[in-house]
């Protein structure tokens, strides 16, 4: 039987068994943190000690709402901030743009970098006080925007800046948004930790409307102890970025090499995520050639690749048609090798192998 290769943990990552040790230390101790009686106080110091070491570990110095995951982190900031307008880039995460349908959508590049032109004029239309969201690291193609200059623009005009990190190492030090961000989304299960927890890091609660509830009155319901503490354990565990660069690296010139194409391989990217085209076959044929061969990967960012439906991103950066449909995402995460790697550039050499051959007696009869 061959042994399976998981290369989408950009979707989810598998969780460490330091987080899986910490949600079982939480479920055996656990009470409700609202409760007053002593159960409940030692749930609530469990779950306060969580926080302020995810703070540390995001070296974030303000405040931390605990949420489900990414997705309502982004909801509650977009949803509840107290700002005059909103705008977007037009290739945020279907989260982004469902929880804000009527922002200003900027435009971006043919490599996915916003358009820093058309972001000044926006804001300089935009009822003020602007609200500007910008994911950190495309999910769907790790092209990473240029956080500091869209930073400068928003501040020029009193505007505030919300960043969707739920791609972003825990210990990402070049230029973080940590340093220029009112708000950022980050996600436990992107990053080692459960599903089910993610968290919104909020430099002044003031800018957010406060709805009552858990989570100093930000957010309803009990709150899920067990996974902030797995998350945590998670963040602990250092991800070696610069290892998957060098991954990346390689897998981009063997692809480019065997006739595919890097897309936005000019822009910087994330160092887990790469994006690809294999000209002649579907991203969905792709899919299925790759899982035959025990890879699993993904096309797009996996909230929209179940649907196979064109891929926003992709169009706004300029991709039409056949060439757009044939573009599947590869993901690394603590587990990958520099030998898994291989062995996925050996299996897209075969499948475009035979993507070629079968194309040869179609182009002898033409």
């Amino acid at each position: 039987m061959v042994q399976r290769l998981y290369l989408d943990h950009a979707a989810t990552t598998p969780m460490l068994p330091e987080a899986a040790e910490a949600v079982v230390r939480g479920l055996s101790a656990w009470a409700n943190p609202s409760s007053p009686h002593s159960e409940g106080r030692a749930a609530r110091a469990m779950l306060e000690s969580a926080r302020n070491v995810l703070k540390a570990a995001y070296r974030w110095n303000h405040e931390l709402l605990f949420t489900s995951g990414a997705s309502e982190a982004i909801g509650l900031a977009l949803g509840r901030a107290q700002v005059g307008s909103v705008l977007t880039l037009a290739i945020e995460h279907d989260s982004v743009l469902r929880a804000v349908p009527d922002a200003v959508r900027l435009p971006v590049d043919g490599d996915g970098i916003v358009d820093l032109a058309a972001l000044e004029a926006a804001l300089a239309q935009a009822k003020p006080p602007a609200l500007v969201a910008a994911q950190w690291a495309n999910s769907e193609t790790g092209v990473i925007q240029p956080m500091r200059e869209i930073a400068a623009l928003v501040w020029a005009v009193g505007g505030r800046l919300f960043v969707d990190a739920a791609q972003m190492p825990v210990g990402w030090d070049d230029d973080p948004p940590q340093t220029m961000a009112n708000m950022i989304a980050i996600s436990g299960h992107k990053r080692g930790g459960p599903a089910g927890i993610g968290a919104l890091l909020v430099r002044d609660l003031d800018l957010l409307l406060p709805t009552g509830g858990q989570e100093r009155g930000y957010r309803g319901g009990t709150e899920n102890v067990p996974a902030a503490l797995g998350f945590v354990a998670a963040a602990a565990v250092p991800e070696d970025t610069a290892a998957m660069a060098n991954m990346r690296i390689r897998l981009d010139a063997a692809i480019t090499s065997l006739g595919g194409q890097v897309v936005a391989e000019a822009a910087p990217r994330a160092p887990h995520i790469g994006s690809y085209r294999m000209p002649g076959l579907s991203a969905a044929a792709q899919l299925i050639r790759f899982d035959l061969a025990g890879i699993a990967v993904s096309a797009g960012s996996a909230c929209s690749s179940g649907t196979m439906r064109p891929s926003h991103v992709l169009a706004h950066m300029g991709w039409e048609g056949a060439a757009a449909s044939e573009v599947i995402r590869v993901s690394f995460g603590r587990t990958t090798t520099p030998a898994d790697i291989e062995r996925f550039i050996s299996a897209w050499a075969e499948i475009a192998r035979d993507v070629r051959a079968r194309a040869a007696p179609a182009e002898a009869v033409l």
